[in-house]
């Protein structure tokens, strides 16, 4: 059964497969997470999941100027890494408009199956331990998909700015 963790070197292999996954599924990726991941930490001959996991378990307590802390889970059964999410402590003026507390995507070879409505009802907590009451969650209007991931678990819509839709989750 999935399950949340921290994200660990033991998964390196099932990560590494996932990011090639998102930049096969995608073209526009480089312009996202994943492009981020691979331009900043893939390296042919280094143990670049190693450093990228330290970069993430880094940002839970020290997020660089002009960014919020973060916890980022992976969503994984056994060996397999499955998915990521993000919580974010706060909002800044650019979250609270656009990306919300909480961020998540599952790789593609595992969509449609119920993963993203899971992940985000087992983050809830997590969120809730960090002081967030009502999560802020976003998608993009046009993304049915996540819409029905946010209203399964509980989210209202609140307000719908420019393309991106709002939703508060209640934690608890």
């Amino acid at each position: 059964m999935p399950e949340l963790i921290d994200p660990t070197p033991r998964l390196a292999a099932s990560f590494t497969e996932a990011l090639h996954e998102f930049t096969a599924a995608d073209p526009e990726v480089a312009h996202s997470w994943t492009g981020m991941v691979i331009d900043r930490f893939q390296r042919p001959g280094t143990d670049w999941v190693a450093e990228y996991i330290a970069a993430e378990l880094g940002w839970r307590t020290a997020a660089p100027d002009g960014f919020v802390p973060v916890t980022t889970l992976w969503w994984a059964e056994g060996d397999t890494y499955l998915g990521r999410i993000s919580i974010r402590h706060r909002l800044n003026e650019h979250l609270a408009r656009i990306g919300g507390h909480i961020g998540y995507d599952v790789r593609p070879s595992a969509r449609r199956r119920g993963h993203s409505t899971a992940m985000l009802a087992a983050a809830l907590p997590h969120a809730a331990a960090l002081g967030i009451d009502r999560a802020l969650v976003t998608c993009d209007a046009s993304n049915t998909a996540s819409r029905k991931v946010i209203e399964r678990n509980g989210g209202v819509l609140e307000d719908q700015r420019g393309t991106t839709l709002r939703y508060l989750v209640p934690t608890a």
